[in-house]
């Protein structure tokens, strides 16, 4: 049996890497692997679904142990990703897919050069802008945050094996699904 892929996903927010995500994981084959964290659930999340909520002590453990294939601190609170589930569903054949920002993304990329990394670009910035506005959920302040944080991830997307632009949503599910099954044909990752 061929070991899985490990598929390492990242995007600018609002640039619709959930919604391709959500119809990729449809398909039979994928584990979507939930990262870990330290801080409290919020109202409505459930603990193995949306994060693997767990105390600082235990994540320190983790680390000490090489059992975080990558995690980064934010606010207080760790977050990142157990590498036992991954290595574990890669074994039996199931492709992984990580959905991490970019710096977490660079330290998985050192960690496993096998990965296949994939970036979600917006058309344009002006085209990024017009969706979080659209959403109505944040502040021109936040949404100015966003679109100047989102440039920045865009910078490093040359850093990545592939760029999928998510103009239309149909076009970009398929992209993804090509470079999957590119990556599954390539000759240094067959059998024979």
């Amino acid at each position: 049996m061929n070991k899985g892929l490990l598929i390492v996903v990242s995007a600018p927010s609002g640039c619709g890497k959930g919604t391709i995500l959500s119809e990729i994981l449809k398909e039979d084959g994928y584990y979507y692997s939930v990262s870990a964290t330290t801080r409290n659930p919020r109202e409505g999340e459930v603990d193995g679904v949306n994060y693997h909520f767990i105390s600082k002590e235990e994540f320190q453990k983790r680390i000490s142990e090489n059992g975080m294939l990558e995690y980064a601190q934010y606010c207080g609170n760790y977050y990142g990703t157990p590498k036992k589930e991954v290595d574990e569903m890669r074994s039996k054949g199931r492709d992984v897919i990580l959905e991490i920002e970019v710096q977490g993304a660079m330290k998985v990329k050192k960690l496993c050069p096998d990965a296949v990394f994939i970036f979600i670009a917006p058309p344009s910035v002006a085209e990024l802008e017009r969706r979080l506005r659209k959403r109505g959920t944040e502040t021109d302040e936040v949404i100015a945050q966003r679109v100047a944080e989102a440039e920045g991830e865009i910078s490093h997307a040359g850093e990545y094996d592939y760029v999928i632009v998510n103009g239309a949503l149909e076009d970009a599910i398929e992209d993804f699904k090509t470079v999957v099954r590119a990556e599954k044909l390539r000759a240094d990752r067959s059998e024979y």
